[in-house]
């Protein structure tokens, strides 16, 4: 796998290096050059972040400390976790290397699921974010958390009644920190010392997830180049159409969650119905091609395939119920 790996890597490469050689003035690669640089300079600084809490996590918090934050019930514990982005204010581009650190900690499953997909969601910020994208509409900032919470708390639910840890988890990202070297935190270390390991692992954490990153935004501006956005629009005539019309848009176009109210919002006045936004809204922190892609170093493929489905499933159902009962 590892082979593989460096396999693929190299061929984006060698890739890159050719359309750069032979298409460098095309008006194809100049826009594929555009979205490939937005999206890893979007998501770069967030991660950074990400992975420098994920180095402090795993220096200054305890094993003991983390699990005590969160109550003995199980079900009680995985409510909790979904809270918890409003300790930890990261968009989606930042927390899969803390939910990482977060594991490897002790944290159960079901918990980290609930964290890892409710924290971008209700992470103050965000909140902010689209009550100002939709001039201050209270009903759709309140909408887009509380059912991004129900949906992260049902996935925790149902991945902590399927998958035990050793089937979820990948044994060569959660085993070891990979920073290369050995170290001990419950021998005493002195504070300067302590700071120099947090930053360690954060390096270490940036490269081995970043390098997934950066993967997913070559494909996610592939497609963007190659897709035309007014074809998901024209599908969109019917309700019912364009939830999964928009949920394939938030899939494909991999926004951050701080900054995608404002692209949702923009389709309001092209007709494109509530529901259908906030499908756009509430898949898009949960699941994107890059967070596929950076789930890789954190999760098995089986469980990247059950979550993917579930939260797919989820939003739809959710949304659809919605756009049938009138809710909204």
């Amino acid at each position: 796998m590892a082979s593989l790996g460096r396999a693929v890597q190299i061929f984006i490469l060698v890739s890159a290096i050719l359309a750069a050689m032979f298409h460098a003035r095309s008006e194809a690669f100049t826009t594929f050059c555009i979205i490939f640089s937005s999206i890893v300079l979007e998501a770069f600084p967030f991660m950074l972040l990400g992975t420098l809490v994920g180095g402090f996590v795993e220096v200054f918090l305890s094993r003991e400390q983390l699990v005590s934050f969160l109550p003995r019930n199980q079900k009680a514990a995985i409510f909790s976790a979904a809270f918890l982005g409003i300790l930890f204010p990261v968009c989606e581009c930042a927390i899969v290397p803390v939910v990482r650190k977060f594991i490897q900690k002790g944290m159960p499953l079901g918990s980290a699921v609930a964290f890892l997909l409710a924290g971008p969601i209700v992470n103050p910020l965000v909140f902010a974010s689209t009550l100002v994208a939709y001039s201050f509409d209270w009903e759709v900032a309140l909408l887009r958390t509380f059912s991004g919470l129900a949906i992260a708390v049902a996935a925790g639910l149902f991945i902590d009644s399927l998958l035990q840890g050793k089937t979820a988890l990948k044994s060569d990202g959660i085993t070891h920190c990979g920073c290369g070297h050995d170290h001990d935190f419950n021998t005493p270390m002195s504070f300067p010392k302590k700071i120099k390991a947090a930053l360690f692992h954060g390096a270490a954490d940036f490269y081995d997830i970043g390098r997934f990153l950066i993967m997913g935004a070559l494909i996610a501006a592939l497609l963007q180049t190659l897709a035309d956005r007014q074809d998901f629009l024209v599908s969109a005539a019917s309700p019912f159409a364009a939830i999964p019309v928009m949920m394939l848009l938030a899939f494909v176009l991999n926004l951050c969650s701080e900054a995608d109210a404002f692209i949702a919002a923009s389709f309001r006045p092209m007709g494109i119905p509530l529901s259908a936004q906030l499908a756009f809204l509430v898949l898009g922190p949960m699941l994107d091609i890059k967070l596929i892609l950076m789930y890789l170093g954190v999760f098995t493929r089986k469980m990247i395939i059950l979550l993917s489905l579930f939260v797919v499933l989820s939003v739809f159902l959710v949304m659809t119920c919605m756009e049938a009962t009138k809710w909204m």
